[in-house]
């Protein structure tokens, strides 16, 4: 049986994420309103929250939610992310701190995700001459996700730029529509943007990920590491990831095998009304996950290993190219040929 967190789940200290939006707020004199921005969060008062303090995902959803429109300022997301990785987040912000490459950041991050950045997920893909960090919703906000995403494509960029010495030449793909101004994102992302990708993700040569940073350190990273082993060890909820992750997970695994709700509800030592409900308070249905795995496998397929229709209909498991060609546009908006159009032209 599959171990997971729920939206409602109190496991995010108050001290780490939360209290870094908290200090955020009260730097732009947010606090003078009040307890306003903190309605709806658990917290009360504007110190810092006492060590025991844990909230959930739906609380800290809110607390930045309540930030975010208070200050209504378009660069509230790219600040936050200036200020969130390494972080101080325990044994994995330390083994970030001294990365040897960006290689070994990243599989930090995302070993380490349930820790430094709770609301997505993040996973890394090397494949077709090209290093893919793509972010996948951890707990259901889709109306918070465009800010979400910002957030952490800054957080990542900052930090790669500050342990490398210098600026990394990522490129960003965003599953969202232009905004009227794109200053914000050329200033703490860059200029290399593409919007309506039907994928949130930072893509860089594969050449990048094994170059040494000035700031490594093999022994002080080994030691790092082997302390969030010990965290993990000590509490087996520790790294558990959110449903809608471990849910994507799966399905990604068994993509082949037809996956069904019945058979992966079981998966997860659940009846498929108890699967449908959870997934429901995540403002999700089984459909929708699966219908986001396959369109993020056919995107892989088409970008790195340049599948036709016919093979990633057949990879899929679709009877014909004509059934997946319809499913495809349900699921992005756009026909196959379409989008691998734009990905070809995506250079590498």
């Amino acid at each position: 049986m599959m171990d997971y967190r729920q939206i409602a789940d109190c496991f995010i200290p108050a001290q780490h994420q939360p209290a870094l939006i908290l200090d955020y707020a009260r730097s732009r004199e947010l606090d003078e309103q009040g307890d306003k921005p903190l309605r709806g969060t658990g917290l009360r008062g504007w110190d810092m929250p006492d060590a025991d303090v844990a909230v959930s995902p739906a609380q800290y959803l809110q607390l930045l939610a309540n930030v975010m429109r208070e200050l209504d300022s378009p660069d509230t997301s790219f600040m936050l992310g200036q200020q969130m990785l390494p972080g101080h987040f325990g044994a994995f912000s330390h083994a970030l701190l001294q990365a040897q490459n960006l290689r070994q950041a990243l599989d930090i991050l995302c070993a380490g995700a349930v820790r430094l950045c709770p609301l997505l997920t993040p996973r890394l893909r090397e494949e077709g001459g090209l290093a893919v960090l793509y972010w996948t919703d951890s707990f259901g906000a889709p109306s918070q996700l465009p800010a979400l995403v910002e957030m952490h494509m800054t957080a990542v960029t900052a930090m790669c730029r500050w342990l490398a010495g210098a600026r990394l030449p990522w490129r960003y793909c965003l599953n969202r529509s232009a905004p009227a101004h794109v200053e914000q994102h050329e200033v703490h992302l860059g200029a290399d943007l593409r919007f309506n990708c039907h994928l949130d993700a930072m893509l860089i040569n594969p050449e990048w990920l094994d170059r040494p940073w000035p700031r490594g350190n093999a022994m002080a990273a080994s030691v790092a590491l082997d302390g969030a082993a010990a965290e993990a060890g000590a509490d087996k909820r520790a790294l558990a990831p959110s449903l809608l992750s471990a849910l994507y997970d799966h399905l990604l695994a068994n993509i082949r095998l037809g996956p069904t709700l019945e058979l992966s509800a079981a998966a997860f030592g659940v009846s498929a009304a108890t699967m449908k409900r959870h997934l429901a308070r995540h403002g999700s249905h089984f459909q929708a996950e699966l219908d986001q795995v396959r369109a993020h496998v056919a995107i892989h397929l088409f970008q790195a290993r340049g599948y036709d229709n016919e093979a990633v209909a057949q990879y899929l498991g679709f009877h014909d190219a004509t059934n997946f060609r319809r499913s495809f546009k349900r699921w992005t908006g756009l026909t196959p040929s379409l989008l691998r159009d734009g990905l070809l032209s995506v250079p590498l």
